[in-house]
């Protein structure tokens, strides 16, 4: 996936203040363009984020980018040709 198909979302800030930016990442997701992922920024190792995201179809890989920080990528989740062979209506 390319960066161009990418959203970014900084959440840093919000952490640093304190905040709690999950309804600004469910935003940022609502916003998404069909098959675009989003980049995601923040202080720490979101894990629990990966779960809720993981039950919208999204993927991740992160890194740890220096200080603490995070980048989490959260791509839309390819379904495989099996699973597609037997979704309810698929071609047979």
């Amino acid at each position: 996936m390319t960066t161009a198909a990418l959203s970014t979302l900084d959440v840093r800030d919000i952490l640093k203040a304190g905040g709690e930016p999950f309804s600004q990442i469910m935003q940022a997701v609502e916003a998404l363009t069909p098959g675009q992922g989003l980049r995601l920024l923040a202080t720490f190792k979101p894990v629990p984020l990966f779960g809720a995201m993981a039950q919208r179809g999204f993927g991740h890989t992160e890194r740890e980018i220096g200080g603490g920080d995070w980048e989490v990528i959260f791509t839309p989740a390819v379904p495989s040709a099996d699973a597609a062979r037997t979704a309810p209506g698929a071609a047979r």
